[in-house]
This record gives C-alpha cells, structure tokens and sequence, in this order.
C-alpha cells in the first residue's frame, strides 16, 4: 500500500493531471492496473481517513473522529494479518495509526528517518530491508509506504524553511507558469505560486513511488503482490481537505494484481471509498473479514465484474487537527452532492491548515476589491447549513444549487437518503440533521 498525503485526485496525468510528466511513475503503476474515477476516502484529513481504511468503520464507529486512537475493542486488518503469519511494516505517517499496539507492526520506520518523509532514496533503502526480511523469514507481508508529500509545508517554500530550518532536496521545480490552477481557486500570482510549490511536492512523491516499486522488482516480490496507491485526501488547499467537496475526498486509487487485474482497466461507474480498503484486502487474501465493518470487498470489480450497488458515497468531517469541530455529511452520486453543514450558523468562522499559506491571504487580499473572490471568501469562513452541487457539470463546487425549485426531488431525495444512513449507522449528527430537516 503506497499512499501520497494530500494529493488531489486529479494531480497525477493518469487521472486528468495537465502538468507535462508530472507523475510517471504512477502513471506507468495505473497502466499496468485498474483506475478508479470515483473512489473516495471517507473523511478528508489524515489520521481519521488512515483509521477507516485500516478497521473498515466510519470514524464514529472505529473511535478516531478526529486526531484520536481508535477504541481498543475495534479490530484492525493488520490484526487479521499478524494472526494469519503477515509481516507488518510501515513507513512514514507512523503517529497517524493508533494505538501502536492495535497495528501489530514488525516493522516501524519514522518519517524522520525517511528525510521528513521526502527522501525517495531512503524510502527505496528501507523498503528492501523490509522486503528482504520477508524474503529470510519467509513470511508474506503487507507494507504501508507513507509519503509526506504532498503535505504542506511544500517544497521550496517559505512554509519549509521555517518548519525544517532548510529546503529540501528536490530534482523538478515546477514553476508557476507551468501550474494548472484547480477551477476551485481564483487564478492570482500568489496562488499560482504556491500550486507551483504544491506540484513541486507532488512530483517528489511520484519519485518516492517509483523508487518504492523498484525496491519490490528487485526483491523478486513484483509478479505476486498486490499494490495499491491512493491518496489520504485532497490538497491542502481552500474548499478540498479538511471538508466534504468532491475535491475533498475524491483519490488517484489504483490497483495492480498480477494475473488478476487486466492492465489499462479503468472503472468509471462503481463508487468505492476508505471503508472498503480492509474487506477488500482481506477478501483478496482469501482471509476471513472483520466483524461488523462498514464496507464491502469490491474484488468483484478488479475481476472485471459489476456492482450495481456502489451507485453512491457517504462522506463526513468531524474535526481538524487543531481539534476544532465542524461537522459536515456528504452524500453525492453519479451527477448530484449534497452536503449538511451542522456548524455553519452564519456566525461561527471556519479555521483550517490551508489558510496558513500564500493562498488564502492571497485570496483576502483580492477580496478587497473583486467581490466574486470576496463571495468565494465569505463561502469558505461561514458556509451555508445546506450545499447542493451537480457535480458532473460542477466538479469544482461553485454554483450552489439548494434553493433551485427545479432541483427540488433530487435534494429531497438525497436528504432522504443521508437521514437514512445517519439512522442505519447511528450517527450521532442524526437528532440535529432531522431537527434540521423539519
């Protein structure tokens, strides 16, 4: 399992990227396996969304809403995994599974030991250590590869300087000219700027990657392991981590299974999401599952079959790592996303990492005097309790459609369908969402 931190869904090319050989190496793992248009995490913001995919729960039911460990009564894959004779290792992201006793890992390496977590050569070096343990003791494994980009604070940037007391090593800097602003964020130098600094990060990962696949080929794992890449969240950015857009929680999941998985596949139809990682692991691996689970295996699809069954997603915020809570549910299908807001007041203001960087001052200081920044600005800090998007003409989240009486059936039908999950599911938002709703 190779995860990015913070990457949009579609920052690698395979996915739609529009920077020039931004991602080869991912791009190259996504031909030689299946891509998923709509595969989603579950909750947008680190620990959280590593918790769901690792318990196969919504964080109110695995205990890690937030920046917390998860109950010690709930079970984990790598449990299942120690149990059944899996060597467990991970690398990097090391604080954000916990309790470290409920992951069972035979290996533990720090992102400190890992250059902050950037250093795609000492992933390499530290991946074939793992892979040769494995190798002497003659064990299967299961490998989680955190990369920390693209994370903030990102390459070459002031953010860095101040957080490592130097600038990382990189080998491509994108420069601002060659960035791609997301349709999510007005086009202005500072943003640009800092995109370039994001895209920077974000090719260093796909180098880790690479360097982590090479490590597998050269231990002789690469003909008989499952990999899989996704990303824990969107970017670090205005209106996608740390919130319920599409942008938010949409990822880059790929999969390679030699011999099962055809290559070039791409699955446009089925939506899967965090809560489905662990079932579908453990399915895989033709071990038993974990009791009382959220998701479901989606095996069936990488064998190139149907789910007729996957035709939504469930997403939900809880709080920031500041521990500041906003909740938020989300719950879109194929064209339409609706999303409740239980925080938004009209006077409570929405604080998250994002604002800390170049973009948002940017985008306060333009507000000043373009209002259509300064209404993007306002929408930001205090939202609206409802938010309803078509999101296949709208990916980007800006017209917000709750009070169009021709959209009328379509917003009944999802709140109908959101207070019946939060019912099924004994979501604690459930008595304030039906308080709303009358």
């Amino acid at each position: 399992m190779i995860t990015a931190d913070d990457m949009n869904w579609d920052t690698p090319g395979a996915f739609g990227g529009k920077v020039a050989d931004i991602t080869p190496n991912i791009d190259r793992l996504a031909s030689e396996g299946m891509r998923f248009l709509r595969a989603h995490v579950t909750v947008a913001v680190c620990q959280p969304s590593r918790s769901v995919w690792m318990t196969g729960r919504y964080p109110h039911r695995n205990g890690a809403e937030g920046f917390q460990p998860i109950r010690p009564d709930v079970p984990t894959l790598q449990e299942r995994l120690h149990a059944a004779g899996y060597l467990n290792g991970i690398m990097g992201k090391t604080e954000h599974l916990a309790p470290r006793e409920k992951f069972c890992w035979d290996s533990f390496v720090t992102a400190a030991e890992l250059g902050q977590g950037r250093d795609p050569q000492l992933y390499y070096h530290h991946a074939k250590a793992f892979f040769q343990k494995a190798k002497a003791e003659g064990k299967p494994f299961f490998l989680m590869a955190n990369s920390h980009d693209p994370h903030r604070p990102f390459a070459g940037s002031a953010q860095e300087l101040k957080a490592f007391k130097k600038h990382l090593d990189f080998t491509r800097q994108i420069k601002p000219e060659e960035a791609v602003v997301p349709g999510f964020l007005p086009d202005i130098p500072d943003v640009r700027k800092e995109v370039a600094e994001y895209l920077t990060s974000a090719h260093r990962c796909d180098q880790t990657v690479g360097q982590l696949l090479r490590a597998l080929r050269e231990s002789g794992f690469d003909s008989n392991t499952i990999v899989m890449f996704l990303s824990d969240n969107g970017m670090a950015f205005p209106f996608a981590k740390t919130n319920c857009y599409l942008n938010s929680t949409r990822t880059p999941w790929i999969v390679r299974w030699p011999g099962v998985v055809k290559p070039k596949s791409v699955d446009q139809d089925h939506f899967i999401s965090g809560i489905d990682f662990t079932p579908t692991v453990l399915d895989a691996l033709g071990l038993p599952p974990l009791p009382d689970v959220d998701g479901k295996s989606f095996v069936s699809l990488l064998k190139g079959g149907s789910d007729p069954g996957r035709d939504r997603v469930i997403t939900v915020f809880h709080e920031t790592s500041a521990r500041q809570r906003y909740e938020m549910r989300c719950i879109q299908n194929r064209r339409y996303g609706y999303i409740f807001n239980a925080w938004s007041d009209g006077k409570r203001v929405f604080r998250n990492e994002s604002q800390s960087g170049l973009t948002f001052n940017a985008m306060k200081a333009a507000a000043e005097s373009d209002k259509a920044i300064a209404e993007r600005v306002r929408m930001f800090l205090y939202r609206t309790p409802e938010e309803f998007y078509d999101f296949e003409s709208d990916p980007d989240a800006l017209d917000n459609l709750i009070a169009q009486p021709s959209l009328r059936k379509e917003i009944e039908h999802l709140r109908r369908e959101l207070l019946a999950w939060m019912q099924a599911k004994g979501d604690p938002l459930e008595p304030i969402f039906r308080k709303h709703l009358s």
